[in-house]
């Protein structure tokens, strides 16, 4: 990028907001994903909506590229730069504007951490339910630009049932808020349908109205421990079938399970095949019914042990061993690649011995956790960039993983998007319209293609 381009940024966000050093680049030129880097011309933490929307006009006029980065958490690729960009930083909008009890919404801003937020409405007596496991750290703008889930998922949704109205600087500059605080809204289009989940290519978000439900009144979480993964498949279907629907319904399998218990020490058995982690919330009386339920049906499926938390301290550390998964599998080797498939529920044992099956077929560690009861499951590939034989098995595996997931019905993402990672895969799951519309619905509203460009598909 020309040193006089660079130059009109910096005077638009002011140089204590404008960063272009080597250092500067290097640490902005990755996100959470692992493989994928490229180095931005610079970065931005802009102050305002106004110089937003400058930056944005002047990305049109000197062809270069905006790049809107939160925590950098993504999975997908979807905050990596691409060449001649810049990254707009937004984890300084990070203000809860105002939580409006009588209407049960909330207004924030994109910045704001998921955790932080949980906790401001539970003070209240609310309760926001989308909990990515990067929740701590992630932000709410990233949580929409992703239509990022979690744990409670099955239960309650994505963060895609709960984002009432946003207020957005279109790729060309211009501003405008879609939806507000009515419960009902059918006027024209459903353009925030649209917004949710576009992976931060149509537009920036500069505000955020969330809704919120009554935080439930009492829970119970229950961990219980398998010989078998498909006795634990089997229990998930179990309770579906006798219309329980728990909040969260996780599996951890085996070479999970021993990884959390090295590196948490939470006293899990390492002999076992499968571990499920599940909670019921709701009305007193109505919990202890779906508990005794629960309880019933996994004993009926040959669960080795039963464990419920008899307060909320047991119940989080029951819940540890879920939380850390990811963390425990990445000690392991020094590159971890963590994926997103989904299937069918019927399907998740197909799914998950279908991994097995390709581990052992490509000479790879796998270890397998996620959302039992959305099908959702995270095969996690431990391996060593540095080892390109490996790192072609890898990839090997997974295209045949991707193969075999839509074979069984699935999706190649039920909560991490596209980015650019998985833009490969694609065009096998989405047929050829479908594809060129959404291609279209961007060239419209980013005819020169600077927003987040080559993020889900190159144009």
């Amino acid at each position: 990028m020309e040193k006089s381009v660079l130059n009109k940024i910096e005077e638009i966000v002011g140089t204590k907001n404008f960063m272009d050093s080597e250092e500067d680049k290097l640490v902005y030129s990755y996100d959470g994903t692992p493989m994928i880097s490229q180095k931005p011309e610079a970065i931005i933490i802009p102050d305002s909506v106004e110089q937003i929307s400058s930056i944005m006009k002047l990305a049109n006029k000197e062809k270069f590229s905006v790049v809107p980065r939160g925590s950098g958490t993504s999975l997908s690729g979807g905050s990596v730069a691409t060449p001649n960009s810049i990254i707009m930083l937004m984890h300084k909008w990070d203000k809860i504007i105002e939580i409006d009890e009588e209407n049960l919404v909330a207004w924030v801003q994109p910045g704001v951490k998921t955790h932080d937020f949980h906790k401001a409405v539970e003070q209240k007596g609310l309760f926001y339910p989308p909990d990515p496991g990067s929740q701590k750290i992630c932000t709410i703008g990233g949580n929409v630009a992703e239509n990022a889930g979690g744990l409670r998922g099955l239960k309650y949704g994505v963060t895609r049932d709960y984002v009432m109205a946003v207020e957005m600087v279109l790729p060309n500059g211009e501003v405008f808020i879609n939806g507000g605080k009515n419960v009902k809204d059918v006027a024209g289009y459903n353009l925030r349908d649209l917004i949710v989940g576009s992976e931060g290519t149509l537009g920036i978000f500069t505000k955020i109205l969330l809704k919120l439900i009554p935080k439930p009144k009492s829970s119970k979480t229950i961990l219980a421990y398998f010989d078998s993964m498909s006795n634990a498949a089997k229990s998930v279907s179990d309770i579906i079938a006798n219309h329980v629907i728990p909040c969260t319904m996780e599996f951890l399998d085996k070479t999970t399970i021993k990884c959390v218990e090295e590196f948490a020490q939470i006293g899990l058995p390492t002999n076992i095949d499968a571990l499920l982690l599940l909670e019921t919330d709701g009305h007193e009386a109505q919990v202890a019914e779906d508990a005794d339920t629960i309880t019933k049906i996994l004993k009926q499926n040959s669960a080795s042990e039963v464990k419920i938390a008899q307060n909320e301290a047991e119940a989080d550390q029951l819940k540890t061993a879920r939380r850390a998964a990811f963390s425990a599998l990445a000690r392991v080797k020094p590159t971890t690649i963590l994926e997103d498939a989904t299937v069918p529920r019927s399907n998740l044992v197909a799914l998950i011995e279908k991994v097995n099956e390709l581990a052992k077929k490509y000479d790879l560690l796998v270890g397998n956790f996620g959302h039992a009861g959305d099908g959702n499951m995270h095969p996690t590939v431990l391996t060593d960039e540095r080892n390109t034989d490996e790192i072609e098995r890898v990839e090997k595996f997974f295209d045949e993983l991707y193969d075999e997931t839509i074979k069984l019905g699935g999706t190649i993402t039920g909560e991490h998007g596209i980015g650019l990672a998985k833009k490969k895969y694609l065009s096998k799951l989405i047929e050829s319209p479908a594809l060129k519309m959404m291609q279209q619905i961007k060239q419209a509203i980013d005819p020169n293609n600077v927003l987040n460009p080559e993020k889900i598909f190159s144009l």
